[in-house]
């Protein structure tokens, strides 16, 4: 596997990930980010990339519409030893994103407060998150994905330990837990939503 040269960080939950940031700039990772996250990693003094530099599209709809790109999708998607997808990356300027660090907008908070409206529950579905979360689980043969802030010293020791790179066992771990965690967020909303009457 490449070394990780480009990683996409993009959380609700803000815990460590200046620090994360930080350490991956040190080992020269481009580092592209969404709204707050960005804003939060840019005061730490870490060069950002905003995700609209990216897609080329501006964050619209009220950020209900950011990451959801070919440009973000592809290269996550891509198989890097694919020529077929190597051409079609080529062909639309995709560059391959090898990290992806996402947590979720906090739908099960939202809906336990009191007095929650469904509209205010339906605002907190996260759309983007998953969907990165699950392109990267995906191709865990070349992407290397996390979604809980704990794991961030794993992945800084990995990629020190391993040149730059996590080790093929570790990304099929951190894919497990996105089926898991997406799985469990998924059945929220269904419970949720189960238990509303329109």
């Amino acid at each position: 596997m490449e070394k990780i040269t480009r990683a996409i960080l993009s959380v609700t939950d803000k815990t460590g990930i200046a620090e994360f940031a930080g350490e991956l700039s040190k080992m020269n990772v481009e580092i592209i980010s969404t709204g707050g996250t960005a804003k939060t990693i840019r005061e730490s003094g870490i060069t950002v990339k905003d995700i609209s530099e990216v897609t080329g599209f501006p964050e619209m709809m009220d950020g209900r519409v950011k990451t959801l790109h070919p440009k973000v999708h592809g290269g996550l998607l891509a198989l890097r030893d694919n020529p077929k997808h190597a051409q079609d990356m080529q062909n639309h300027g995709i560059e391959p994103i090898s990290l992806v660090a996402v947590n979720l907008y906090a739908f099960e908070k939202t809906i336990a407060k009191q007095g929650v409206t469904i509209e205010e529950a339906i605002e907190n579905i996260d759309i983007g998150g998953p969907s990165m979360l699950r392109s990267a689980a995906k191709n865990y043969k070349f992407v290397t994905v996390v979604v809980d802030p704990a794991d961030y010293p794993l992945v800084i020791s990995q990629m020190k330990e391993n040149n730059g790179v996590t080790t093929l066992n570790f990304r099929f771990e951190m894919a497990k837990k996105v089926f898991r965690l997406t799985f469990q967020y998924d059945m929220a909303i269904s419970k949720y939503l189960d238990n509303i009457t329109l």
